[in-house]
């Protein structure tokens, strides 16, 4: 087994947004993780016509949401209270966003089908895997950005504002502002 990070007085759940090695199963983490999937599980299965159960699960879900903004379900997070979601934003269905670390989108972003924030790491040591240790990166999205249906954002990736990413898109690195982007791995082909 390998050893843990030494005792430094943090908690597991503050080493996992500082992107240091962290358990997952961790006792905080899980239970984390369980108000997450009680709180995603109100928000997907309320009534469609009930926007106001659906937001209301929604804001005790996430880190903040803006006004304004909609997310359709189905939903799928890790812990959700580290999303933070600007105003006036719509995420189409499917949207799962892996929250180890921060996830932070800004406001007037459109997110379509299916697409995927994922900012979960995991050790190339494999003996580092095999005890159960991850890390992850923050994710960071631009005002006014739009991800194509199916994008994928990595860890550690920046968006900047007003940034198209095409449907199907794998965004492995930075993007800059006012750019479109596609394929896989993400390159720009327009300046906008």
């Amino acid at each position: 087994m390998v050893d843990p990070p030494a005792p430094d007085g943090r908690t597991p759940k503050q080493r996992m947004l500082a992107g240091e090695l962290y358990l997952a199963d961790d006792p905080e983490l899980a239970a984390d993780a369980q108000r997450a999937r009680v709180l995603e599980a109100r928000f997907n299965g309320a009534d469609p016509g009930d926007a106001a159960t659906r937001r209301a699960a929604l804001e005790e879900l996430l880190g903040a949401v803006g006004e304004g903004t909609e997310i359709r379900p189905p939903f799928r997070c890790d812990y959700g209270s580290n999303i933070r979601i600007g105003a006036r934003c719509f995420a189409n269905t499917g949207l799962v966003a892996l929250d180890v670390a921060p996830i932070t989108i800004g406001d007037h972003v459109q997110i379509g089908p299916d697409v995927q924030l994922l900012t979960p790491t995991h050790p190339l040591d494999p003996a580092l895997r095999r005890a159960g240790w991850e890390a992850a990166e923050p994710i960071v999205i631009g005002d006014n950005v739009w991800l194509g249906g199916g994008a994928i954002v990595l860890p550690g990736v920046t968006i900047g504002e007003n940034t198209v990413i095409g449907a199907g898109a794998v965004v492995s690195r930075d993007m800059p502002a006012n750019v479109v982007a596609v394929g896989n791995p993400a390159r720009v082909i327009r300046h906008l």
